[in-house]
């Protein structure tokens, strides 16, 4: 049986060593050197301002934590693999499942020349040019990473494969490397594997295996101990589940990480039968004091302006001399902000959608409705921390477990609470489609909140982009899928679920579970200043006017603007357009028909959605059963995955779904 592994895309070993390195002894009292840590944050903190001045979010924290912990896996490797005359892929796995880290690992690639990599193709990261991804991504950079991450947990069961099929293969000379957060260390899917790993290789079915927990009780939104629970209890039971438990205390101490890899890697070759766990301790945020400090530990970078890097960079550095490429890369970003001005105030004032949100959760509460916020670490990006801030005792933060959350949602519900959930629409339509099957089996409905949905989350690339999100739940019984355009929309509509909500639980009967579902840059707070809203009603953004040439534009959520500018542009060639906002993603109303055949029975669909089994597949299917002879094009993505990009409109371009490609669908209609 021959097989033919995917590793032959990765990157050979890198011609010289690291060019900012640090010299330390092994065992042996060999000398080896490691890219130094300190370096690598620098040029971190130079990537993430990058990113931020082009309009992306990006993160810190994590990745300078990892920085001891990145130089010694990879600096390692390549001096093990010169020194046996092999690939260092034939000799290690290397999988990182802490994908907001991802950065740091690029910065060492960079900083050894190796993977096609240097520090000017750092400058990109998180653009639309770059094949550096916000978390790392085969598809787009096959040479630099095996396996994809960003939702964190994901890669752990994809480690064990990796050491599982070598085990089959009956090579146990390979080890495999998991870098693992202690918040990723909360998903279900972790545990699992966590679990599942020991057990495997006391039976002789997995090849040596090596995890390192980078442990700094630190989350998105701040400690894990204060927010959740303690996980120090949970590590600690690793042991007795067939780990070889060790920890390391000073995980910011190369020499230290080191020492305990090294003798990690010699035991776990010695040993196959048991995994080794090195649980880390390291500081989340460490560089600067300040990012030390902060509750976050700076998960997102913390500057908006480019004067604030060098005393920052300096700061990192610890008084060692400033590398050229960094100084000359502060240069360039100064003189880049230096000037620019920012546009005058649009007409309408513009916010993010969440804003809705939460004034209807308060809303709602203040009137005596029990509503209660169950999160997954991701409040403050979902429009909830507001809710949460004031009525605290109304809250419960279960950690980085989307299912676990969604599930125990259900037990608040049939108790009579009414249970609001909420993460990123990737993460809860696909970690959550199970429970929420569950929940309406049960009959215990929730409300859900699920943002960044489609290209919205752009800069983090296609691991966190949601664009099958109406596909995993517009099907299941007793749940109705929303997309939200506006604050005003979203305050209107979530505040209707929740008073549906508690009616129907007064009459004894069993609510909707409702999902919302809403992007994450800013938008007009309403697109009609009169706009009524409701469930199930269709939203008028634009009416057509008099014409023998109408299209009914149907945009769903975020892209209300492109389809705004698009009839705009078509009205100077005297085509007419209608735009209505849908808002019910799983029901057509007879409305929506109508407004169709008002506008000549000529539509089209605009979403940020894969086009089979999004919002296009639903009307097509109710105007087929209506006997209609619309004719309703589709613009949405094309079964191609998306890529980071510094806004969402980048990515519109990139997929057809922008003013320009909605024009263009619009007077085929006419040729």
């Amino acid at each position: 049986m021959k097989l033919q592994p995917s590793f032959g895309r990765l990157a050979k070993n890198p011609k010289s060593c690291a060019i900012y390195n640090q010299e330390l002894k092994l065992k042996s009292g060999e000398t080896i050197q490691l890219s130094d840590p300190d370096v690598n944050r620098a040029f971190v903190a130079c990537m993430d301002m990058s990113a931020v001045l082009g309009g992306a979010a990006s993160h810190y924290g994590g990745p300078a934590a990892f920085a001891e912990i990145n130089s010694v896996i990879y600096g390692y490797a390549f001096h093990k693999a010169k020194q046996d005359k092999k690939e260092w892929s034939e000799l290690f796995h290397f999988v990182n499942d802490a994908g907001h880290c991802e950065n740091g690992i690029y910065a060492i690639k960079a900083n050894y020349n190796f993977a096609e990599l240097d520090f000017e193709a750092l400058k990109k990261f998180r653009s639309m040019e770059s094949p550096l991804t916000g978390h790392g991504e085969a598809h787009m950079f096959p040479q630099g990473v095996l396996i994809s991450n960003g939702p964190l947990g994901s890669g752990v069961a994809q480690a064990q494969g990796l050491a599982a099929a070598d085990a089959f293969a009956d090579n146990k000379n390979r080890v495999t490397v998991l870098s693992l957060s202690d918040g990723g260390a909360m998903e279900g899917e972790a545990k699992e594997a966590l679990t599942s790993i020991p057990g495997l290789a006391q039976r002789n079915k997995l090849a040596p295996f090596i995890c390192i927990i980078s442990d700094n009780n630190t989350k998105l939104s701040g400690r894990i101990d204060q927010d959740s629970f303690s996980m120090q209890g949970y590590f600690a039971s690793l042991e007795q589940q067939g780990w070889d438990y060790r920890v390391v205390e000073k995980g910011n101490d190369l020499e230290s990480v080191l020492a305990a890899y090294e003798k990690a890697v010699d035991d776990a070759l010695a040993n196959p039968t048991k995994p080794i766990l090195l649980l880390t301790k390291t500081v989340k945020g460490i560089g600067t004091k300040k990012t030390a400090e902060s509750a976050s530990g700076a998960h997102g970078f913390p500057l908006k302006s480019a004067d604030d890097l060098r005393p920052f960079v300096e700061e990192i550095l610890n008084g060692k001399e400033m590398p050229s490429e960094i100084s000359h890369w502060i240069d360039d970003l100064e003189n880049a902000s230096t000037g620019s001005s920012s546009s005058s105030a649009p007409a309408v004032k513009k916010e993010k959608i969440q804003v809705g949100v939460a004034n209807a959760l308060i809303k709602a509460r203040k009137e005596g409705l029990p509503v209660v916020s169950i999160s997954s670490d991701l409040a403050g990006s979902t429009g909830v921390a507001s809710f949460q801030k004031e009525f605290p005792e109304a809250t419960l933060d279960i950690g980085i477990a989307e299912s676990n959350m969604v599930s125990l949602g259900c037990g608040f519900s049939l108790t009579g609470f009414i249970p609001v959930v909420d993460t990123f629409a990737q993460f809860g339509t696909t970690k959550g489609a199970l429970p929420f099957i569950m929940s309406s089996l049960s009959e215990a409905p929730m409300i859900a909140v699920f943002s960044h949905i489609g290209f919205q989350d752009a800069a983090d690339g296609a691991s966190h982009q949601s664009l099958t999100y109406m596909a995993m739940l517009n099907a299941i019984p007793n749940v109705k899928t929303i997309a939200l355009s506006c604050s005003s929309e979203a305050e209107a509509l979530v505040y209707e679920a929740v008073s549906e909500f508690q009616a129907a639980k007064e009459k004894g009967e069993t609510p909707m579970s409702y999902v919302f579902f809403l992007g994450r840059e800013n938008f007009p707070q309403y697109y009609q200043e009169s706009a009524s809203y409701k469930i199930d009603k269709l939203s008028f953004v634009r009416k057509a006017k008099d014409s023998s040439k109408k299209v009914c534009l149907i945009p769903v959520g975020s892209l209300v603007p492109q389809a705004i500018k698009a009839a705009e542009t078509l009205a100077t060639q005297d085509i007419e357009c209608s735009i209505v906002h849908p808002a019910t993603l799983n029901k057509v109303s007879a409305e929506l028909i109508k407004e169709i055949e008002a506008c000549g029975s000529k539509a089209i669909v605009i979403e940020e959605h894969q086009a089979l089994g999004g919002y296009h597949s639903v009307l097509s299917s109710e105007l087929t059963s209506s006997g209609s002879t619309a004719t309703v094009k589709s613009l949405a993505v094309q079964a191609k995955f998306g890529q980071s990009a510094y806004t969402a409109n980048e990515l519109y371009k990139m997929h057809g779904l922008d003013s320009t490609a909605i024009e263009k669908a619009a007077l085929s209609f006419f040729n």
